[in-house]
């Protein structure tokens, strides 16, 4: 497509981030002088395919409609949601209208029209997108895959970003425990970091722990994290008023075990044991995995790995600064009580109530 195409197309997964990215561009792609009411935005939000189809033909008539008092103008279908390949998509007028919609595309809309869609979802194996491929500017905004080793990291780069838009600042706990309470989506994060700023007021402008417990929703994969830390700072009260949370909602405690308690302690023994004999950086991520990575290979063979190779020093980095309070005995003898744990949860008839809680004492216990 050559430079000064007509035809935009923001899509992609994560939908506050499709939203916000296609704002912006109609913002600046709005002709000088441009008066509002000489553009046609068209909300592609359908409740069904007749719908859908009526859409494409709104959008069409916009795309055919030359302004009143001449000029340029921007026709942007916004948030289409009838082009993937749900059951309203799928249904036959639905497809028609769009099929129609590329006809009309294809024939030309003019110099003076600019044509923007935004769509969370688009059918690849569609003519519709073909065509657009090969004759439009294509963005994509996807979420981040948060089963992919370091998705944290990826996030907590987004957040302190958009943090910064709005001249906030988090401490370094706080915003460890934010990414995994937000989660990897662009709109969730945008308003927690709102009602943020918000509670925070003018006066005070960095976020500390306790406003995150205070304001974010805590998640089932908050609540997993936050038992690991709670462990981690030895804080045996905050971990077992979670746990107890969990179990009053139906967590299974072997379930606990498996998804907080185990990783925690494995990754509390494996950062000590990298750092036996050496100091490794431990208040900078990058820093901290360029020293892991230097290491000899022979130990970092053992340490978790990512999928597309290498270490995967995140979770050793969370766990690094606080495994320094435990002793390498120790933590070896916690591994054995997690292991001796998971066996009593799956074999024995122990209340599973005084199971976990007898193991996070002994994890935090003196030493």
């Amino acid at each position: 497509m050559s430079a000064g195409s007509n035809l935009h197309v923001i899509t992609g997964s994560d939908e506050g981030a499709v939203a916000e990215a296609a704002h912006k561009l109609f913002t600046q792609l709005k002709p000088p002088g441009n008066d509002d009411f000489a553009n046609d935005i068209i909300d592609g939000n359908a409740d069904n395919a007749e719908h859908a189809h009526g859409i494409c033909q709104s959008t069409i008539q916009a795309l055919q409609t030359l302004p009143f008092f001449g000029g340029a103008k921007i026709v942007w279908l916004k948030r289409a949601t009838f082009m993937g390949s749900d059951r309203t998509s799928e249904a036959e007028r639905a497809k028609t209208g769009v099929e129609h919609l590329k006809d009309v595309l294809e024939a030309g809309i003019g110099d003076d029209i600019t044509f923007i869609l935004s769509a969370t979802a688009i059918d690849k194996r569609r003519a519709f997108y073909k065509f657009l491929k090969a004759n439009a500017s294509i963005i994509e905004h996807n979420k981040l895959d948060t089963s992919r080793d370091g998705w944290q990291e990826q996030v907590a780069i987004l957040v302190e970003r958009k943090a910064a838009e709005r001249e906030l600042q988090f401490q370094a706990d706080a915003l460890e425990l934010f990414v995994m309470m937000a989660g990897e989506e662009t709109r969730q994060i945008n308003n927690e970091l709102e009602k943020l700023d918000l509670y925070l007021g003018k006066e005070r402008r960095e976020i500390t722990l306790q406003d995150i417990r205070d304001i974010v929703p805590l998640s089932r994969a908050a609540v997993v994290f936050e038992i690991g830390r709670a462990i981690q700072r030895r804080d045996g009260t905050r971990a077992l008023e979670l746990i107890e949370q969990q179990l009053h909602r139906g967590e299974a405690a072997v379930g606990i075990l498996r998804a907080s308690i185990i990783p925690t302690t494995r990754n509390l023994f494996m950062a000590a044991t990298a750092a036996q004999g050496r100091k490794l950086p431990t208040h900078n991520y990058n820093s901290y995995n360029t020293a892991l990575n230097q290491l000899p290979s022979s130990e970092l063979a053992w340490l978790p790995q990512k999928k597309a190779g290498g270490v995967n020093a995140y979770p050793l980095f969370l766990a690094a600064r606080d495994a320094k309070a435990f002793s390498l005995q120790h933590l070896k003898q916690c591994m054995e009580a997690c292991l001796a744990a998971d066996k009593a949860l799956v074999t024995s008839a122990l209340d599973h109530r005084m199971v976990l809680q007898r193991l996070v004492i002994q994890l935090i216990g003196k030493h």
